[in-house]
C-alpha cells in the first residue's frame, strides 16, 4: 500500500511525543512492506527530500512569518495573531503538497498534527479523490494554542477568537474519511463540536512504544526515594504544581531529577524558588532519565491526550504518580504502583509523594506493566487497526 503520511515535524526534529510516535509509525509501516513517505516542516527556504529509515521524507518550508517551534522566546502577541490568520487556511501550503500528491500517488493520506500546513491540505487529497484518515494528537483544530488551556486552567468554553478562527476547520473536517484519536478524551472534545461529521470511522488507536527505547531496570541505587520529572517546562504541563508539591516534603529522604527545556526567563524563575533537593538535568536521553528515577511524575495540567512519559514510565517498570488530566487516567492503570490526583492539586500531590518517601521501600521496586500493556502498543497491533482504517471505505463504527 502507498501511504503518506503528514505531520508539522518529523524526526530529527522532535518538540514532543507526535514527531516519535508519527515516525515509529511510519518506519513500521515501511518494516511491513508498505511504500511510505512523509510530509514535515523545516526551517529552511527550499524543498528537500531524503531516506530515514526507509521512508522517504519531503521536508517543505513554513510559509508564514517565523518558525514557531522550539523557541526560547516568544513572539510578540500581534505577531502570533497574523501567524494563526494565515494558517488557518494556508494556499501555498496546499500548493506545495499539491506536488508532492501527484508524485506520490498515495492510495491514502493520513495526516496529524497540521500547524504550519493548515487543514488546506485536505482540499488537496479530496480533489485527487484520495482517502483521508486523520488523527487527533491535540486540540489544535478546537484552540490556536492547541491545548484548550490558558492561563493556568483549563478553558471550560472555548473563547470566542478560538471559536471564531477555528471555525474553517470545522467546515473542512467533511473532507476527512475516518477520524482517529490516540485517546477516547480527545475524540469526545471533537465530535461532542460536532467535527468529522463526514466521516465513515471513528476510532481510538494508542501510539507505538518502542520497547527497545525504554527497558526496564533496577531501582536506582540512592536510600533515597527518587521522583523524575521529564518534559517540555511550561505551566500547562504542571512543573510549577510539582515544585510547589515538593515544598511540603521534608528535608531529607527524597531527590527530585527535572530534564527538559523551556523558555529561558521561565525556567530561570523556577530555578530560583527549587529546594536544593531538586536537580535540573535539561535535555536528558529518555532510557538514562528513567533508569536514574523511582517514581515518574506526570503533573500534566492541561488535558494532555496521552503523554508519551507515562508510557515510557510504565514500559520501564517504574511507579507513577499522575494527575487525571485528559486522557492520562486510560492507561494510568497499566502501572503496577500509581497514585492519582485532580491537576492543579498541589496538596494532594504533596500527600502522594510524602507517602511515597515514608513508604520507599515499596514505592522504590521495579515492577512490570499490567497485562495486555505490551500488546495494546505494540507494532503489530498499531499498523493492524490503522491499515482496518486505512482499507475501510464501507463499514461504520460510529460513536
Amino acid at each position: 500500500m502507498k501511504i503518506l503520511i503528514v505531520n508539522t515535524l518529523y524526526p530529527p526534529e522532535i518538540i514532543g511525543g507526535a514527531e516519535v510516535s508519527v515516525s515509529l509509525l511510519a518506519e513500521a509501516f515501511a518494516q511491513r512492506g508498505h511504500q511510505v513517505s512523509v510530509v514535515c516542516l523545516q526551517n529552511k527556504q527550499d524543498r528537500t527530500v531524503d531516506v530515514l529509515k526507509g521512508v522517504r521524507v519531503y521536508r517543505m518550508p513554513l510559509d508564514n512569518d517565523y518558525w514557531p517551534f522550539g523557541n526560547d522566546r516568544k513572539p510578540s502577541s500581534v505577531q502570533r495573531l497574523k501567524w494563526h490568520l494565515r494558517d488557518t487556511w494556508n494556499r501555498k501550503s496546499a500548493a506545495r503538497f499539491a506536488e508532492i500528491l501527484d508524485i506520490e500517488k498515495p492510495d491514502v493520506v493520513h495526516t496529524n498534527n497540521l500547524t504550519g500546513f493548515s487543514v488546506s491540505l485536505w482540499s488537496e487529497a479530496k480533489r485527487r479523490n484520495i482517502r483521508i484518515v486523520h488523527t487527533l494528537r491535540d486540540y489544535s483544530l478546537l484552540c490556536k494554542r492547541s491545548t484548550l488551556f490558558r492561563g493556568d486552567a483549563t478553558c471550560v468554553q472555548r473563547c470566542t477568537i478560538c471559536a471564531a478562527m477555528t471555525s474553517p476547520y470545522l467546515l473542512a473536517s467533511r473532507m476527512v474519511d475516518a477520524v482517529v484519536s490516540n485517546s477516547q478524551f480527545v475524540l469526545d472534545q471533537h465530535t461532542k463540536l460536532k467535527y468529522f461529521p463526514g466521516t465513515d470511522r471513528r476510532r481510538v488507536i494508542f501510539n507505538i512504544a518502542d520497547p527497545s527505547s525504554v527497558v526496564p531496570s533496577p531501582a536506582s541505587s540512592s536510600d533515597d526515594l527518587i521522583f523524575g520529572f521529564i518534559g517540555r517546562l511550561e505551566a500547562e504541563k504542571g512543573i510549577e504544581v510539582v515544585l510547589k508539591a515538593a515544598e511540603q516534603l521534608p528535608g531529607d529522604g527524597w531527590q527530585l531529577k527535572i530534564a527538559g527545556k523551556g523558555l529561558e526567563d521561565y525556567v530561570r524563575g523556577l530555578k530560583s524558588r527549587s529546594k536544593r533537593n531538586v536537580e535540573w538535568l535539561g535535555f536528558a536521553k529518555a532510557a538514562e532519565f528513567y533508569a536514574s528515577i523511582d517514581v515518574c511524575l506526570v503533573s500534566s495540567v492541561w488535558p494532555e491526550p496521552l503523554p508519551r512519559t507515562l508510557i515510557e514510565s510504565i514500559n520501564a517498570g517504574r511507579a507513577t504518580i499522575c494527575s487525571t488530566a485528559g486522557g492520562i487516567p486510560e492507561i494510568a492503570g497499566f502501572s503496577n504502583m500509581v497514585g492519582s490526583y485532580e491537576p492543579n492539586d498541589h496538596k494532594r500531590l504533596g500527600e502522594l509523594m510524602l507517602k511515597a518517601v515514608n513508604e520507599r521501600s515499596r514505592w522504590k521496586i521495579a515492577r512490570p506493566p499490567q497485562p495486555g500493556f505490551a500488546e495494546r502498543f505494540s507494532a503489530d497491533s498499531v499498523t493492524g487497526q490503522y491499515l482496518d482504517v486505512y482499507l475501510d471505505n464501507n463499514r461504520t463504527n460510529r460513536q
